[in-house]
């Protein structure tokens, strides 16, 4: 094939109600989480897993997968100034924002394979 790319494991996890696509060594910025610098986090939402071309796919969640990752910081966006303005009434008001957010560093990927399906025995 045309430019052959080595088959890596990835996995698609949500947290802070956004889905992520992730690998070994990636570095995602998500919604704040309560851990300290440096403390190790477990994902357990996890939606999708590919392992070897092989693709498991949950419904919501994948059974038996999970992602750690290590906190690498916590820190604030840049600013987002919200203007709300009135015409001829002389209204105007300017606020700001910043939303804080965690630096998640993934180490690794686990999927443990359950049984694919339960019989009845009928």
């Amino acid at each position: 094939m045309a430019g052959d790319k080595k088959l890596e494991t990835y996995a698609i996890v949500q947290t802070g109600g956004k889905q992520y696509k992730v690998e070994k060594g990636d570095v995602i910025r998500v919604e704040s989480i309560p851990e300290p610098d440096g403390g190790q986090i477990e994902l357990r939402d996890v939606r999708l897993v590919s392992r070897n071309g092989e693709v498991f796919l949950g419904s919501p969640t994948v059974k038996g997968a999970k992602v750690t990752a290590e906190v690498v910081e916590h820190a604030k966006s840049k600013k987002v100034v919200v203007f709300k303005y009135k015409s001829k009434t002389r209204y105007r008001r300017r606020t700001g924002h910043r939303q804080q957010y965690t630096d998640l560093k993934v180490t690794r990927i686990s999927y443990r394979r359950t049984n694919k399906k339960e019989t009845d025995g009928s």
